[in-house]
C-alpha cells in the first residue's frame, strides 16, 4: 500500500484515484485483476468508507474500473484504453484484423527453432546454405557495377532480370513469353498474396490440391475464399475431378504445384497435364502454376511447365529464385497477361513502391554467368544424395513403420506412418529431443503423415535428425 498525503490541497479520495490509476497503467493491476472491497482498502488506509466509493467512482467514470454484483470491483477488460494515459491494449490489436496467423503447428515449429538454433531442421522449407552458390553470388557481388540511380524503381521489376528471365524461360521452361509480361515478385508466397487479394473476391471458390501447401497459406481463408480440393495421387490430380467442382461450387479459379509437389513429390503426368488444359480451357478456368522446384529435377530433365503447352492463355506462371539458388535474396517472378500484370504491378506498387533493385541485379547477373548451369548439377546432385540418406536413414531406424513416395525432384519426402499417432503429440516429443519436421496436418492431411524437407537439414544431420524422429515416435507408441 501507500501512505496518503493528509496535508495536501488534493482530496484523499482524489489522491487514491490517482494512485490506482497509476498502478493499473503500470500493470501493477492487469486488466481483469480484483481490488480490494471499498471496506478492506478503506481499513488498510485509514480512510472513511465513503471516501474509497468515491475514489472507485471516479475510476468507473472513466471506464477503468468495473462492478458487478457478486464478483466485486475489478480493473476493465473491455474499456481499457479509453483515455489517452493508458497502455493500448495490444494483446487484443494481435488477435484482431483480418490477415489470419499461420498455423499453430508452424508457429510452434519456429518458436522451437529460435529458441534452438541447434536443433535438426527437417521443417523449413528452403536450401541449405550447403547447397546454395554463396562462393559464386559472392564472386558476382565482388564485381565492379556501373553506378546507378537507386530511385524506385519499373513497378514490375528491374528491367534487365525482366529480359533476361525471357530468355531462361523460353530456354529451360519452353514459355514464350515478353518481358512487358512479366512482374518481379518477392517470390512465390508474394505471387499467391497480390492474386488472392487483386483476382479473386471474398467468397470465390477455388480448387487447390490435397495435400496442398496452399492448405498452409492463412492469406486464402484471409481474403475470404472458399477452398475445394482436388486429391493427388503418383501421378498428380485427376483432371476430371474439375467438373464436378466447377458444377457444384462454380470454382473460379485452379492452384497447382505440377512438378514435384509439395508436399507429396508427385509429378503430374503428360496425359494428365494434357487433359487438365482442355478441361480449363473448355470452362474458361484460370490454372496458377507454381513451379519452384522444376530445375532440381534429379536425372536432369525438367519436366516440362503447364504454361509451355498452354494454348489458350489459362495459365498463370510463377517461379522463383529461392528453391534454386538463394532464398534471402527474395525475387521470384510471375508470367500472366499484361492487363494481370499492370494490375497487380500497381497493386505491389501500393505496398512497398517496388522491390529493391540490388538482388534483382545480382540474380540477372547470376542466370547469365558462367556460374549458373555448374550449380544446378551440382544442387541435383546433393539434393539426390541427401534424398537418399533420408530414405537409407529411415529403412534403418523404422523398418515397416513408415512408407513413402520416392521423389524425382524437389526437397521433400511425404511420409505415411503405419502406427495411429497423433500429430501435436509426435512434434512435440521430437522438439524435445532437438529436431523438427512438418506434420501433414498442416497441409490438410489427417493425422500420420510427415513433410521431412531434407534440402533444409544440413547433410550431416540427417541420420541423426532421423534416429532422433524415430525415437520420438516410439515414445508416444509405448
Amino acid at each position: 500500500m501507500w501512505e496518503l498525503d493528509r496535508t495536501s490541497a488534493k482530496p484523499l479520495y482524489k489522491q487514491i484515484a490517482d494512485e490506482l490509476e497509476q498502478k493499473i497503467a503500470y500493470g501493477e493491476f492487469p486488466a481483469g485483476s480484483v481490488l480490494p472491497s471499498e471496506r478492506k482498502l478503506a481499513d488498510q488506509l485509514g480512510v472513511n468508507r465513503s471516501t474509497v466509493v468515491l475514489a472507485y467512482s471516479e475510476l468507473r467514470s472513466l471506464g477503468i474500473l468495473e462492478s458487478r454484483p457478486g464478483s466485486g470491483t475489478r480493473v476493465s477488460v473491455t474499456k481499457w484504453g479509453v483515455t489517452p494515459k493508458h497502455t493500448p491494449n495490444w494483446h487484443r490489436y494481435a488477435e484482431g484484423g483480418s490477415f489470419l496467423p499461420s498455423p499453430p503447428f508452424l508457429r510452434r515449429i519456429r518458436e522451437a527453432l529460435e529458441l534452438d538454433p541447434s536443433m535438426i531442421d527437417f521443417a523449413g522449407g528452403e536450401l541449405a546454405a550447403e547447397l546454395s552458390p554463396l562462393e559464386e553470388l559472392h564472386a558476382i557481388m565482388s564485381e565492379k557495377w556501373p553506378v546507378m540511380y537507386l530511385g524506385y524503381d519499373n513497378p514490375q521489376g528491374y528491367e534487365p532480370l525482366r529480359d533476361t528471365l525471357v530468355s531462361f524461360l523460353r530456354e529451360y521452361r519452353g514459355i514464350h513469353t515478353a518481358a512487358s509480361s512479366i512482374l518481379i515478385t518477392s517470390g512465390s508466397q508474394q505471387s499467391l498474396y497480390l492474386i488472392t487479394q487483386c483476382l479473386l473476391s471474398p467468397g470465390d471458390a477455388v480448387a487447390i490440391e490435397d495435400p496442398s501447401y496452399c492448405y498452409s497459406l492463412p492469406m486464402f481463408q484471409s481474403a475470404g475464399l472458399r477452398l475445394f480440393r482436388l486429391p493427388v495421387d503418383e501421378q498428380g490430380i485427376h483432371p476430371d475431378d474439375i467438373y464436378e467442382l466447377y458444377h457444384k461450387h462454380r470454382i473460379k479459379m485452379i492452384f497447382l504445384n505440377p512438378n514435384f509437389q509439395n508436399p507429396t513429390g508427385a509429378l503430374l503426368s503428360p496425359e494428365r497435364r494434357e487433359r487438365l488444359l482442355h478441361i480449363a480451357g473448355e470452362l474458361g478456368l484460370p490454372i496458377v502454376e507454381d513451379d519452384p522446384f522444376s530445375m532440381t529435377a534429379y536425372d536432369g530433365k525438367p519436366a516440362p511447365s503447364l504454361k509451355s503447352a498452354d494454348r489458350a492463355g489459362s495459365v498463370l506462371y510463377i517461379g522463383s529464385f529461392s528453391k534454386m539458388a538463394a532464398s534471402g535474396l527474395r525475387v521470384g517472378w510471375m508470367v500472366a497477361p499484361h492487363s494481370i500484370v499492370k494490375r497487380l504491378s500497381d497493386a505491389r506498387q501500393q505496398m512497398d513502391f517496388g522491390l529493391s533493385v540490388v538482388p534483382q541485379q545480382v540474380a540477372a547477373q547470376f542466370l547469365n554467368s558462367r556460374y549458373f548451369l555448374p550449380h544446378i548439377d551440382r544442387l541435383r546432385s546433393r539434393l539426390r544424395h541427401k534424398r537418399n540418406l533420408t530414405i537409407a536413414a529411415l529403412e534403418r531406424e523404422l523398418p515397416g513403420m513408415i512408407r513413402w513416395r520416392h521423389p524425382e525432384g524437389g526437397l521433400h519426402l511425404w511420409c505415411t506412418i503405419a502406427p495411429e499417432v497423433n500429430d501435436g503429440k509426435l512434434l512435440e516429443a521430437c522438439i524435445q529431443r532437438g529436431m523438427v519436421f512438418v506434420p501433414g496436418s498442416v497441409y490438410g492431411s489427417a493425422s500420420g503423415h510427415v513433410r521431412f524437407t531434407y534440402g533444409r537439414a544440413n547433410t550431416e544431420d540427417i541420420p541423426e535428425g532421423i534416429s532422433r524422429f524415430a525415437a520420438a515416435l516410439r515414445s508416444i507408441l509405448n
